[in-house]
């Protein structure tokens, strides 16, 4: 891989890393030597490395001369083990994009034909014809838009990438991308077309705000660089610019919450009114090339029942909650119509449930054009999060095989998978994942049907130990990580929404394990793929962050001030003597103090800056005192005598040693007393973690195996097919909940069925259930820990990481009295293997090993 990715197409990185996977039979394997050898297409090597005795095979640096824009190299690598083995990689490949922006000689331009329309919105069309008369060795495009784009030569779809450029803080950084369209191209004449949707840039955002639009500009528009290279040598650019033309087309309306209306009756370009276009004066210096995963569709998923409800509706039911949209297969007249709407859920009754979007319409329409043969349409610039969907509208009587549910997320490899005996378990493992791909998609949302699905920091910071295991989000968390830096305010606190809109008004940043996403993120990323490169990048950030705590601090060492969510959507009641769990904000915002401040030291300590370590760690030390004075009694009890407070106080070190097993014991006592979770998002991540770590794995156990609400498992008995916002999104007796998490109002915003902050526990089955970790030390898996600790009910547990190292696989069976347990090591790694219930540790190099007693 570099940079992440296999054979990536445009990037811009001067220093582009280098990793590599060993592959092997025998055990013990372990790498003694390496050599890249890097090459232009013509042979010419501009690196290499040499011989280079180490281990490393990870992110290794670039050190040859400096790299041209828009060239394809060759790299290989040749791997020499311990026993002088060695072995040559087949060849890959990257290609740079423009290396400085002074390369981009296009010029944004908006089509004129926008500013003739008054009320409708349809998506325009720009075009650019050109002859070719020569032969062509190569041709790149380099493009991107304030809006969405999708882009076309000669009339065929250039790529496979949805919603591009992406979504980033528009205003000081703007992805491109970059695609090879050598075989497009013709001789003779060739046309251009790009469509331009609303998308982020300038659609619905935000659905509770009064005119919900344009919070990044009010006129889309594109920029486009294409070069050609001829065979004689010579080359030619065709760029963005005032010869441009545009026109609308058959997309009527698109908007991310609302749909789209297209008009297929439309698509006749000969009867398009074009216009010119004008050039913008938008910076250019901006633009970065595409740094994240590209949106792609992944899966096609068909209706598994239709049904009729009492209300009379025609809905289809797809039996996973899911992101993305229909794709249509029907046949009638011009002008007839499809119309659907999309919701998650069913009401009690039985019929359609769309209160809890909040405004968002989540509505396709479909003009027909009257093909003998039938057409076929997906969506362009939007997407629904659904189960069901209405049929409002059909030619005829619609049926299952007229639609197929097609599922778009970010193209993030699947890492983990996880199985036990509980069945209930194993649909709670699927519904984290489907959590994941319904809510990374470009950004980390916190969900994505209602009109919000927005980039809170507070659900990424929660889950991202679990997103690391579930699916590769190096490259992901890289490009959300650069928006997060680049829309700190200038004090230092870090805002609730990345990309940042103003919309949340007074205390819109700085809340406590929201904001500590600057901290915590960059340190998951650096520990799960050994990713030094982003640690360093994000740590100006992490240190302003924590800064900004330090300043509101004060002499008091206690981070209290401002906006908190506190621990958001925690389990509440309405008896007379509340036993609920109302944990003081004070107490949480002040943890997460400590808390950012003892990452940055490790990460400090990682970089080798002294004068930095020593001042956090003094730092760290005032902040622990000032906590247990002001939250702690002498007998290790917290004010908040509440299972959240014990744990922030015990994941985050922040009791003397005399102190952590009373508290401990607190906490296990109010596990007992209520029998169930009380936490909520800022909770619920350390709960089982702590519990374990501290003698109470039975309860850890009791805790996941409970189906009684509220639960992990509640709302699987429910039929849920992801993770919901809410402990109780559907009541016990089956009543939709509708409370508001600011009061005692009706507020169906504040009901997400595919949420998945709650999901975090999927970090604890991990480690805990399966046992795979890592020493405290290590980073990318390089050094791993295989612990089992099975209780409960479950009799077998199995499951794998796939590292940058290669894969780790636990799998252990209970039976007849004996205990199994096998174990996969990736070659160059070393493993540790810590047998349950005995003091039996073995130290393995990699391979497969098996182990009864």
């Amino acid at each position: 891989k570099t940079e992440y990715k296999k054979n990536p197409i445009g990037i811009d990185v001067k220093k582009p890393r280098f990793s590599w996977q060993i592959i092997a039979d025998e055990k013990n394997v372990k790498q003694a030597a390496y050599q890249i050898i890097i090459n232009e297409e013509d042979g010419e090597i501009v690196w290499d490395s040499g011989q280079v005795s180490s281990d490393k095979s990870v992110h290794i640096e670039y050190a040859g001369e400096s790299l041209k824009s828009s060239r394809r190299y060759f790299w290989k690598v040749c791997v020499w083990t311990d026993g002088n083995n060695f072995a040559w990689s087949e060849p890959a490949f990257f290609e740079t994009a423009l290396l400085e922006n002074s390369e981009w000689k296009a010029k944004w331009i908006h089509p004129l034909v926008e500013d003739d329309l008054k009320k409708s919105s349809p998506c325009p069309v720009l075009k650019r014809e050109f002859k070719i008369e020569k032969k062509i060795k190569s041709a790149k495009i380099y493009v991107s838009a304030l809006g969405l784009y999708e882009l076309k030569l000669n009339d065929k779809r250039i790529g496979d990438a949805l919603f591009t450029p992406g979504w980033t803080s528009y205003k000081k950084r703007i992805q491109y991308q970059t695609y090879d369209v050598t075989n497009l191209i013709n001789e003779g004449d060739n046309s251009v077309k790009a469509t331009l949707g609303d998308g982020w840039y300038r659609g619905h955002l935000a659905g509770w705000v009064p005119d919900n639009r344009n919070h990044y500009g009010e006129k889309l528009a594109l920029i486009l660089q294409m070069k050609i290279e001829f065979e004689d040598g010579t080359s030619e650019l065709i760029c963005t610019d005032d010869s441009w033309e545009s026109a609308t087309g058959a997309i009527l309306e698109s908007d991310i919450y609302n749909g789209e209306i297209y008009d297929a009756r439309l698509e006749d370009e000969t009867r398009y009114e074009w216009r010119g276009v004008v050039v913008l004066n938008h910076p250019k210096n901006i633009l970065i090339a595409q740094v994240g995963p590209p949106v792609r569709k992944i899966q096609e998923i068909k209706p598994i029942e239709k049904i009729k409800t009492p209300a009379g509706e025609t809905v289809f039911d797809f039996g996973q909650n899911m992101v993305g949209w229909v794709r249509i297969n029907v046949k009638g007249k011009a002008g007839e119509k499809v119309i659907l709407r999309h919701a998650e859920i069913l009401d009690p009754a039985g019929n359609f449930y769309t209160d809890n979007l909040k405004g968002a319409k989540q509505r396709i329409e479909y003009i027909l054009k009257g093909k003998p043969d039938g057409e076929i349409y997906e969506p362009h610039f939007t997407f629904q999060g659904f189960r069901y969907v209405a049929v409002d509208e059909f030619p005829g009587e619609p049926e299952a095989k007229n639609f197929a549910g097609i599922v778009v997320h970010s193209d993030m490899e699947v890492t983990g998978n996880f199985e036990c005996s509980n069945p209930l378990i194993n649909k709670l493992y699927q519904n984290i994942l489907w959590g994941q791909k319904s809510n990374f998609l470009d950004v980390p949302t916190d969900c994505p049907q209602r009109s919000e699905r927005l980039g809170w920091t507070g659900d990424a910071q929660v889950f991202a130990e679990t997103a690391a295991f579930n699916m590769d989000v190096d490259a992901f968390f890289t490009k959300w990580l650069g928006d997060l830096a680049a829309d700190q305010f200038e004090d230092g606190s870090v805002t609730h929404l990345v990309p940042y809109i103003d919309v949340l008004g007074e205390g819109d940043a700085g809340s406590a394990a929201w904001a500590d996403a600057a901290t915590v993120v960059p340190w998951v990323i650096y520990k799960t793929y050994a990713d030094i490169r982003l640690l360093e990048k994000q740590y100006p950030s992490m240190k302003k962050w924590v800064e900004f705590m330090r300043k509101e601090a004060g002499e008091t060492f206690l981070y209290t001030s401002g906006f908190h969510y506190g621990d958001w959507l925690a389990f509440t009641t309405e008896r007379s003597d509340y036993p609920g769990a109302t944990t003081e904000k004070d107490l949480i915002s002040s943890a997460f103090f400590g808390y950012s401040t003892s990452l940055l030291v490790k990460a400090a300590e990682v970089f080798g800056k002294k004068e930095d370590v020593e001042s956090y760690k003094n730092l760290f030390k005032k902040i622990k005192s000032a906590f247990q004075k002001e939250f702690v009694t002498p007998n290790g009890r917290l004010v908040s005598h509440t299972q959240t407070a014990y744990l922030l106080a015990l994941a985050f070190d922040l009791l003397d040693e005399d102190k952590r097993l009373r508290a401990a014991e607190y906490l296990a006592a109010d596990v007992e007393k209520f029998g169930h979770i009380t936490t909520g998002f800022v909770g619920t991540p350390f709960i089982c973690h702590i519990l374990t770590k501290f003698g109470y794995n039975d309860l850890a156990y009791m805790l996941l195996e409970r189906t009684e609400y509220p639960s992990w498992l509640y709302p699987v008995t429910k039929g849920a097919t992801t993770i919901w916002e809410r402990w109780d999104g559907i009541k016990p007796n089956g009543e939709i909940n509708t409370k508001s998490a600011f009061s005692a109002d009706e507020d169906d915003m504040m009901n997400s069925f595919n949420h998945y902050a709650y999901g975090a526990i999927g970090d604890w089955m991990r480690k805990t259930i399966l046992g795979i970790k890592q020493e405290e030390e290590s980073a990318g898996f390089k050094k791993i820990i295989i612990e089992p600790k099975p209780a409960g009910g479950l009799t077998f547990a199995k499951g794998s990481f796939k590292t940058v190292y290669g894969e780790i696989r636990s799998e252990w069976e209970k039976k007849d009295g004996k205990f199994k347990l096998k174990v996969k090591i990736p070659p160059n790694t070393t493993g540790k293997i810590i047998l349950p219930g005995s003091d039996d540790t073995r130290e393995v190099g990699s391979g497969e090993y098996e182990f009864e007693f």
